[in-house]
């Protein structure tokens, strides 16, 4: 069972710069693909990136292109998602997930699952 832990929100001006961290503490994630979303007030659930087992592949939604990055370490458990220009409508609860079973970035949204708790990402304008 994959137990995830995000860290790394806060509260940043327009064009700051945030850097998430998830952690899977049972050690058990590294054969799986693992993805960041967002859900702000009122809104859905988006994803916002997804990562395949190794992090050679990577997506993006169209919003966030050029602006995130996604990235893994295996060796530590750990997935991050590095903000930089972030804008007002970034503002929302950022969660990781994991795709298991599935280890291509093009694992089907609704397979992504083991959410944790979310760190909250407030960008001021």
């Amino acid at each position: 069972q994959v137990q995830l832990v995000e860290s790394g929100g806060g509260l940043v001006q327009t064009g700051g710069s945030l850097r998430l961290a998830c952690t899977d503490s049972t050690r058990t994630f590294n054969n799986w693909s693992m993805g960041w979303f967002r859900q702000a007030p009122g809104k859905e659930r988006e994803v916002v990136a997804r990562i395949n087992y190794n992090g050679a592949d990577t997506l993006y939604r169209e919003s966030v292109k050029g602006r995130f990055i996604i990235s893994r370490d295996n060796a530590k458990n750990t997935v991050y998602l590095q903000m930089n220009s972030l804008k007002p409508e970034d503002t929302a609860i950022y969660y990781c997930a994991a795709g298991r079973p599935y280890s291509s970035v093009y694992t089907p949204i609704q397979a992504f699952g083991s959410w944790g708790q979310g760190t909250q990402v407030t960008v001021s304008s």
